[in-house]
């Protein structure tokens, strides 16, 4: 078990937590969150250079967070450094073997997920995709079809459906008056997106499912869904 799921075992929300969240879902209570930033976008070739996995209680605070700095085993495009930060030379200089990352990241999103606390991540599909292929690449066990996850691009998109303008994570997290600094920085992107899934929680409560497994499961539908 993961330290970050040893944190939430056993805790209980206090009368106040209670109140303020009456209205929404109960897995708002405490949600995981998962961000990676990354070489490029190609799922099944492309590396990790950072990571962020963490946890939000009821009120959006992070109760417990870690980060990791890899060193992709190849170099980092200049335009995903542009992106991100990260250059070959800091990588290579600062992080950890990219088979030891992989294998933590792995191992504290299982202990989450094992533990029933939904992960969130904006446009899941490609964070955990990656990361099974990275795991498969190292000779680790991957994770396979992880659920429950919250996905809040697809929730918003499902919730309001016609509203102009592009989905980005930081428009949407302005959108919803989530706070977004640093954006592209795994920590601050994971962060915001709890944040996001909570706001989006509270404005949709009676109309979403009750359960984060039921969540989970509409979401499959509301993704392959043709655009509006």
């Amino acid at each position: 078990m993961s330290d970050i799921t040893h944190t939430v075992i056993g805790m209980k929300p206090s009368p106040a937590d209670q109140l303020a969240l009456w209205d929404v879902p109960d897995w708002v209570r405490v949600v995981g969150v998962f961000d990676l930033e990354t070489t490029g976008v190609d799922v099944t070739t492309d590396r990790i250079v950072t990571a962020h996995v963490g946890l939000l209680d009821g009120s959006g605070s992070v109760i417990r967070a870690r980060d990791w700095l890899a060193d992709p085993g190849v170099a980092i495009p200049e335009g995903a450094s542009a992106i991100h930060g990260i250059t070959t030379a800091h990588a290579r200089a600062r992080g950890r073997h990219a088979s030891e990352v992989v294998a933590e990241v792995v191992d504290a999103l299982r202990g989450l997920l094992d533990a029933g606390i939904p992960v969130v991540a904006y446009n899941a599909p490609f964070d955990f995709s990656l990361l099974k292929y990275e795991a498969i690449r190292h000779g680790i066990t991957p994770i396979v079809d992880p659920s429950p996850v919250i996905d809040p691009l697809v929730v918003d998109k499902a919730y309001d459906r016609w509203r102009r303008g592009k989905r980005t994570l930081e428009i949407v997290a302005a959108h919803y008056a989530v706070r977004l600094e640093a954006a592209h920085e795994a920590a601050a992107d994971a962060v915001a997106a709890g944040r996001v899934a909570q706001a989006l929680a509270e404005r949709f409560a009676p109309w979403l499912p009750g359960t984060a497994e039921e969540l989970h499961t509409r979401q499959i539908a509301w993704a392959r869904a043709p655009p509006a």
